[in-house]
């Protein structure tokens, strides 16, 4: 019995799952294909002040917990100091048992800290000194965390009106790590958003011209597009509550936009219509350019509007939504795919109840081109955890090819996320070492090991040409 919670061979069942990823596994470089880091942070190789700045801020997954069991928002985003945020922290994590967080906490500790105790009120004091000792030296600033972690290639998410000048300072400097971006252009394309106009006006002076008709919105973006191809981005990324598909004219879209941009209110079919023709004339160029698109669907966004008015996006009120999905992703893909513009895509569901309706909806658009063309994407953000990570591994082995997928993500803000990667493989090395002591795989560790680092690192490389 290991005395230790995160031990090495945690999560691993028996000596086949051992062995996979011992041997194969967890010596594979990680690529971290989308993440919401900070380039600024990479670019000026920050070195954090204390643990709760580098673990507690920005982490809404942390701060949902903390608000469940009673913590008062003081002690979250409020102004109370950082050591008392950690501390209410420490408090909460031993009631975490169960939730994904208990384990990531604890493998963080583990693999970036050397520390091994439980986390909780009696020691919380003592871990927070020791842990931001650590982190306010240069061997744990930023960059040093990525070596560290042994993290090759990472692509943070940008809007279109980014600068992208962190990228450029990062791109001239001694980084080993390579570090990309990928283009992010979801408020160009959601016009039922109140916010709609505002934003293109923002745009406008990021491009230099006036956007007054739909054809000056296409020239935006393509603009926009080259400076991103031009300062290395070869991505794409949508977040989007599901892809739209409505028959549309020219004539109507135009109407549409102008009528939007008079700021005169527009119907929910009007939005579908526009939406569809503005995400088909993005992805037509994303084929040009031979980029991969990635579309992150079924969020059900800002539910809780006092915390949003509060904190803005991203404080912890977004959950899972229920919308439909496949019938207009089918007729948005066969779009694409009858006019030959159809590029990699990877499709990141959010919903496990449309588990297997995406993975099967995937394997109508593999046409032999390229291994693994369209993706049925990770777990993300609430499936992220062992659970959703086991069902989007045995639904895409029972619908696709488990062989052919492109792996892990830390879809994360935090540099102290990286052990995710380890969370997967290992979850990953114990489905087939179990089946392998079953009988249901074969006893061939050299085989099955191939499969394992190729879907921990290889196939990412080859998929994103890194």
């Amino acid at each position: 019995m290991n005395k230790n919670l995160i031990h090495d061979n945690f999560l691993l069942h028996n000596k086949f799952s051992e062995a996979l990823y011992h041997d194969y596994a967890a010596k594979m470089p990680i690529i971290d294909y989308h993440n919401h880091l900070s380039p600024s942070e990479i670019a000026n190789d920050k070195v954090f002040g204390n643990i709760t700045d580098a673990w507690l801020k920005g982490d809404h997954y942390k701060w949902r917990a903390l608000r469940a069991f009673g913590i008062n928002e003081k002690y979250i985003t409020g102004n109370s100091t950082d050591k008392e945020k950690f501390m209410n922290w420490a408090k909460t994590v031993p009631y975490t048992l169960r939730n994904p967080l208990y384990h990531w906490t604890h493998l963080e500790l583990a693999r970036y800290f050397n520390i091994y105790e439980l986390l909780n009120e009696k020691n919380g004091e003592a871990i927070f000194n020791e842990t931001s000792s650590l982190l306010n030296t240069p061997e744990f600033s930023s960059r040093s965390l990525l070596k560290k972690m042994n993290v090759e290639v990472l692509c943070t998410t940008e809007d279109p009106l980014d600068t992208l000048i962190h990228h450029q300072k990062i791109a001239s400097s001694n980084l080993k790590t390579k570090v990309s971006t990928a283009f992010r252009p979801d408020k160009a394309i959601t016009i039922d958003d109140l916010t709609y106009n505002d934003y293109l006006d923002k745009l406008e002076e990021v491009v230099g011209f006036s956007i007054s008709s739909y054809d000056d919105l296409c020239d935006a973006l393509k603009k926009r597009i080259t400076y991103f191809k031009e300062n290395g981005c070869t991505l794409s990324d949508h977040g989007l509550k599901y892809i739209c598909f409505e028959n549309y004219t020219e004539t109507e879209i135009k109407s549409i936009f102008k009528k939007k941009r008079s700021r005169n209110n527009i119907t929910n079919l009007e939005s579908s219509k526009f939406q569809t023709s503005i995400l088909q004339f993005l992805c037509e160029i994303y084929s040009d350019l031979g980029w991969v698109q990635q579309f992150h669907l079924g969020a059900l966004r800002q539910n809780n509007s006092r915390i949003t008015n509060l904190l803005g996006a991203d404080a912890g009120c977004d959950s899972i939504g229920d919308y439909p999905q496949v019938y207009t992703l089918s007729k948005f893909l066969d779009s694409l795919d009858c006019k030959n513009k159809l590029t990699k895509t990877i499709i990141y569901n959010l919903n496990p109840a449309d588990n297997e309706s995406f993975a099967t909806m995937v394997g109508n658009f593999n046409d032999g081109s390229i291994k693994g063309k369209i993706q049925f994407g990770s777990g993300w953000w609430f499936m992220d955890q062992k659970d959703g990570i086991t069902k989007q591994i045995n639904t895409l082995s029972n619908m696709g090819l488990l062989s052919c997928f492109v792996g892990m993500l830390t879809d994360s803000r935090s540099f102290l996320s990286f052990t995710r990667h380890e969370y997967f493989r290992r979850i990953l090395c114990n489905i087939f070492g179990e089946e392998i002591a079953k009988g249901e795989l074969p006893n061939d560790i050299e085989w099955v090991g191939k499969i394992i680092e190729d879907i921990c690192y290889k196939n990412a490389k080859s998929y994103f040409n890194y």
